[in-house]
């Protein structure tokens, strides 16, 4: 299998802890690719015709995109049971709290796209705010959620505390001016225990160097 990649994408980081926790991750062969929002490349367009990653192209040549497909098909090629329960209230649980983390990096990631690359004369403040809005109020969901959630690192994690660690992790990546730990101590707490799990502190986001 492989797997296109960047190491500072936090859905990318999501599909390759879920290949730690379920003992894949020396089966997956990383191609590095510098997705863009401005300019598609062609060649990670033939693989995913959205042209983002992170994108698994099988053995047999099919391609799963994007990451909550290719977590679930990893987890079942595993066997795993743990990390996407069987249908009942843990699985809507843990899908929820898949989308909830999902949710805050996209806003995250389309606020950077607003005020990194886009030229400061041609930024929109109102979208800003907007996303940042959204931003918090994940963030409070998260801190109202996290006494629920395991506290210990050698808990069996979830597809939702994956997604959810790695939402709070790129936020201490490219966001570290928001403080998000401020008024939150018990997502604090939580995300300070979580991350120190193997998966997480062998998958933290990093600048390529080529």
């Amino acid at each position: 299998m492989k797997l296109i990649f960047a190491p500072t994408s936090p859905f990318v980081r999501k599909v390759m802890a879920v290949a730690h926790e379920t003992g894949l991750a020396g089966r997956l062969e990383i191609e590095f690719n510098p997705a863009s929002p401005l300019q598609r490349d062609p060649a990670l367009v033939g693989h995913n015709p959205l042209g983002k990653i992170p994108a698994l192209v099988l053995d047999d040549g099919r391609v799963l995109f994007d990451s909550p497909v290719i977590c679930e098909y990893l987890a079942t090629t595993a066997g795993d049971t743990v990390l996407f329960p069987p249908a009942g209230p843990a699985r809507w649980a843990a899908l929820t709290q898949q989308a909830l983390g999902d949710g805050l990096l996209d806003a995250a990631i389309a606020n950077r796209y607003e005020t990194v690359p886009r030229p400061a004369d041609l930024r929109w403040p109102d979208w800003t705010k907007a996303q940042l809005a959204k931003i918090a109020g994940a963030l409070d969901a998260i801190e109202a959620l996290a006494p629920e959630l395991p506290q210990q690192s050698d808990h069996p994690a979830t597809i939702g505390t994956i997604t959810l660690g790695c939402a709070l992790g790129y936020l201490d990546f490219r966001y570290a001016e928001l403080n998000w730990r401020e008024g939150r101590p018990q997502a604090a707490v939580w995300f300070a225990a979580f991350d120190a799990r193997p998966s997480m502190a062998a998958t933290r986001p990093r600048e390529h160097v080529a």
